[in-house]
């Protein structure tokens, strides 16, 4: 949450996703990124960041995270109390990016405070100090949630999501991951290949066996442990096993099935 702007990072666009970002910032309309963990949501948001040169804050959002941690809370400094900014008040007045990654996690409160800021008035009350801030130019909204994760009871309400703009990720198509997982690990395309086919046969087993499918964060993660000596399978173990399941069961079928497209 340092507000800072970065070099941009790489970023191998799916589609028209920049452009879509760039138009909305370009005009001020609040963003909401759809899509599995993992699938690059908040790599994206740091490249737009930086390709349009603006700060971003981010904010990893939580179930005990409230109104006041994104706006701002009177604490005790050197004896007094003075008023500190949270993100999304810092976002405000500098004209930066605010991005609330996995924003369904948060406390109701927090919608309410998003509401001003996601329609015409492009404001943010703050009543502990009396201001209301208008958002400047460059002040930009992005939410991100993973629709297929979340529950009944943890989803957006219609009269929030229908104030946002919204594009829909998922995992990248063989041939665009390939080259991401080369450039971010260092391991060779024959292997790198072989991973994300292996992670290809696993995404389809969400909904089944698994929650989640294999997000190309874990594939670039078992591709670095290889290309830094590891074996294979105990790479993949590590890294595309083990973290999406506690099943000793379904462990052992997906170690069969590696095994078997491993060959």
């Amino acid at each position: 949450m340092d507000g800072s702007i970065t070099p941009a990072p790489f970023y191998l666009p799916q589609g028209d996703e920049c452009e879509v970002f760039a138009a909305a910032h370009a005009h001020g309309l609040p963003l909401l990124l759809k899509g599995p963990t993992g699938c690059g949501k908040t790599r994206f948001v740091a490249h737009m960041a930086a390709r349009l040169g603006r700060r971003l804050y981010t904010v990893s959002c939580h179930d005990d995270l409230s109104a006041a941690d994104l706006i701002g809370r009177y604490l005790l400094k050197g004896g007094e109390t003075v008023w500190v900014d949270g993100p999304l008040t810092r976002a405000v007045r500098e004209g930066a990016i605010c991005y609330l990654d996995e924003v369904v996690e948060a406390r109701k409160d927090v919608a309410v405070v998003l509401h001003p800021l996601t329609d015409d008035r492009r404001i943010l009350p703050i009543d502990r100090t009396g201001e209301e801030l208008q958002a400047g130019p460059g002040f930009m909204l992005v939410a991100s949630y993973n629709p297929g994760y979340q529950n009944i009871l943890k989803t957006l309400k219609p009269s929030t999501r229908q104030r946002f703009l919204s594009v829909e990720f998922g995992f990248p198509l063989p041939e665009h991951e390939l080259p991401v997982v080369c450039r971010e690990s260092g391991l060779d395309e024959s292997r790198a290949r072989l991973l994300i086919r292996i992670a290809g046969k696993l995404r389809g087993l969400k909904g089944q066996d698994l929650e989640e499918g294999v997000s190309t964060r874990l594939v670039i993660y078992a591709a670095t442990l290889i290309a830094g000596g590891m074996g294979f399978d105990r790479a993949i173990q590590a890294a595309m096993i083990e973290p999406l399941t506690d099943d000793a069961d379904v462990k052992r079928g997906l170690v069969d099935l590696v095994g078997a497209l491993a060959g």
